[in-house]
């Protein structure tokens, strides 16, 4: 079944029954257990212990990492048949998320999230590649135990340059407990200042060792490439614009001129890097760049003498809980219905949405009210949910959504 390396041999193995509901979630591919959802259990358990249920009638359903001290009590590694996990296991595992993203990378494209947590079968970590750099965030204590044989199982498989460790809040100061710091270097050479890498033949900076997720925000680069094909001969207004990516491939999709707005002086002094990254680029030189620190949602909603041909509104998570998710509705709407007003006869609108308590049709149903309150026509191009090597295998993953609007 599961490999015995995983818990004190003086111990049993760790057995849990679930309640007749979780049992059949965990039956349908669902990868959390509740503590609630616990109806028996063998003995305590330790964080990061395999942890082995069994089904009313007391064969194997499914085998995950144990945490007692998370209402998320079981994070499911595999299900159905009994399996041995140990590192030939986790190594084809691997693998198949790997054959998951064959065809993203390329000449033109070297950054990319080769693990996406519970959807590639490794839940509570994240894997992404900037260039030669490899970093691994992790989000469950399992993981510390485990992390010599995760990092000899990337070094073997994908033969980086460089494996940098990044930890979630709620895991630092255990991980400091067991020797492990925020931005440690695990492999490689050290590292001062970002990392460079590619996104459609764009040169990008990644602040792989004290960035926001893992030093950039991957999961936008289909986003940013429709943008730059709709961005030509446009004014463009980036709101919310972090470091610039939506900019840079607007302007080197022949935008007249782009204009990054965040609230951060260190987000648009990244964006300002990017961009002279890039000025070999004639229609990223040709293109006339500014940039204004503000509160993107003030600015939106006072500004009047500005327009723009071009609008993006990709606010950070406007509802971290569901108790907030009501009013992050309510806000994607006044945010949208003030951004349509700043867009000129021929624009277009992408809003965007990270939120994963609002789902997808909530928030496209609040654009498109805010829309069609604005008395104005418009023809909706397309909705986008996830890039590829983000995907979502179950609800709770589900989070990324964009809608485009082109308004007469």
């Amino acid at each position: 079944m599961e490999s015995s390396t995983d818990r004190p041999t003086s111990l049993p193995r760790l057995k849990l029954t679930l309640r007749p509901t979780a049992e059949s979630i965990v039956r349908s591919g669902h990868p959390w257990v509740y503590s609630e959802s616990i109806r028996d259990q063998n003995r305590e358990g330790a964080a990061g212990e395999l942890a082995v249920i069994y089904d009313r009638k007391d064969e194997f359903l499914a085998v995950g990492f144990y945490d007692p001290d998370s209402p998320l009590r079981v994070r499911i590694l595999h299900a159905g048949k009994p399996a041995t996990i140990d590192e030939a296991w986790w190594r084809a595992s691997l693998d198949r998320a790997l054959a998951r993203r064959e065809g993203i990378a390329d000449a033109r494209t070297n950054g990319l999230r080769l693990l996406n947590g519970e959807s590639d079968g490794w839940p509570g970590l994240v894997l992404d590649r900037y260039d030669t750099t490899l970093v691994v965030k992790l989000y469950s204590p399992a993981w510390l135990e485990r992390l010599e044989m995760v990092r000899a199982i990337f070094l073997e498989r994908l033969g980086p340059e460089r494996i940098v460790l990044r930890l979630s809040r709620n895991l630092e100061e255990t991980a400091r407990e067991s020797g492990h710091e925020d931005g440690t270097i695990l492999h490689g050479p050290p590292l001062e200042g970002p990392v460079v890498f590619l996104e459609e033949g764009l040169r990008f900076e990644a602040d792989v060792l004290k960035g926001q997720k893992t030093g950039f925000f991957l999961d936008q680069r289909e986003n940013r490439k429709r943008i730059g094909q709709l961005a030509h001969g446009r004014d463009v207004l980036n709101a919310f614009s972090f470091t610039g990516g939506f900019s840079l491939h607007a302007a080197r999709g022949g935008a007249l001129s782009v204009t990054d707005l965040d609230l951060s002086s260190h987000a648009l002094e990244a964006a300002a890097r990017n961009f002279a990254l890039n000025r070999e680029d004639p229609r990223v030189a040709a293109c006339r760049y500014l940039s204004v620190q503000d509160d993107a949602f003030a600015w939106i909603d006072h500004k009047r003498d500005v327009s723009y041909d071009l609008v993006i509104t990709d606010p950070p998570s406007l509802a971290k809980r569901e108790v907030e998710r009501a009013r992050a509705i309510q806000a994607y709407g006044r945010l949208n219905a003030n951004a349509i007003r700043l867009l000129r006869r021929g624009g277009i609108l992408l809003a965007a949405s990270c939120s994963a308590h609002v789902s997808a049709d909530e928030f496209f149903a609040a654009v498109r009210q805010a829309a069609r309150q604005s008395g104005r026509r418009f023809e909706e191009l397309e909705t986008t949910r996830h890039a590829p090597d983000h995907h979502a295998t179950f609800p709770e993953a589900e989070y990324l959504k964009g809608i485009y609007l082109a308004f007469d």
